[in-house]
């Protein structure tokens, strides 16, 4: 099937439009200490040895790694999205992570970015206590206030909270990259799955294509 182009002011868009400067945003999803270090997760508890953890240590982590660093020195918008609540209580989680008994307090270290994309400076943090980014932080606000046109996200787990994200990004009007060699969830068959169900919503591309277009920023 051919890819459809749309006309935005002066431009002919499609979903894998190259990325333009200044209007490109790097997300990553939930890539915290308690859903990515082994034996942390009390709701998901996997060793190292699990399929997902495998994955996350001998391929998401490192291909976010490679991205973080392309966005970076292509001066890119970098955000983290962290499942945090409000409160050491957490009595404002919604009321799916209260029936989940999903709480990670706030200032919790094991809620913290792992060390390997640990935010700099003027990176953004945002707190969630829902599934969708969308639905439980001002995200939206803050990509408009940056100028965002094509937002790439990354990180876990590619059927839940990833899925979240871009769907709601899209209905917002973002050009939405999915990267897949740089999100996991718990089987390889759910992360393909996944993929399938919202490939109408995003451009799904892997770590190498989105690193070469991110250093195309620069030139």
């Amino acid at each position: 099937m051919a890819a459809i182009e749309v006309q935005y002011g002066k431009d002919l868009l499609r979903r894998d439009s190259a990325y333009e400067a200044g209007m490109t945003s790097v997300l990553f999803v939930d890539m915290q200490r308690i859903w990515c270090e082994p034996n942390l997760d009390p709701t998901h508890p996997h060793d190292s040895n699990s399929y997902y953890h495998r994955r996350l240590r001998e391929q998401v982590i490192p291909n976010q790694v490679r991205i973080l660093e392309a966005a970076r020195a292509a001066r890119c918008d970098v955000l983290h999205t962290i499942i945090e609540s409000l409160t050491l209580d957490g009595r404002d989680r919604s009321l799916d992570h209260k029936l989940s008994d999903m709480h990670v307090p706030k200032g919790c270290p094991e809620g913290r970015v792992i060390d390997a994309l640990a935010p700099v400076d003027n990176e953004i943090i945002l707190p969630k206590t829902s599934s969708g980014v969308f639905n439980s932080t001002n995200i939206d606000y803050v990509l408009r206030n940056l100028n965002t046109r094509y937002l790439i996200i990354a990180g876990v787990v590619t059927d839940q909270c990833v899925d979240m994200a871009v769907r709601d990004a899209s209905d917002r009007g973002y050009l939405v990259t999915v990267v897949n060699d740089a999100c996991a969830t718990y089987s390889q068959e759910r992360h393909d799955a996944a993929l399938r169900a919202y490939s109408g919503y995003c451009w799904i591309t892997d770590t190498e294509t989105v690193v070469e277009r991110l250093r195309a920023l620069k030139s």
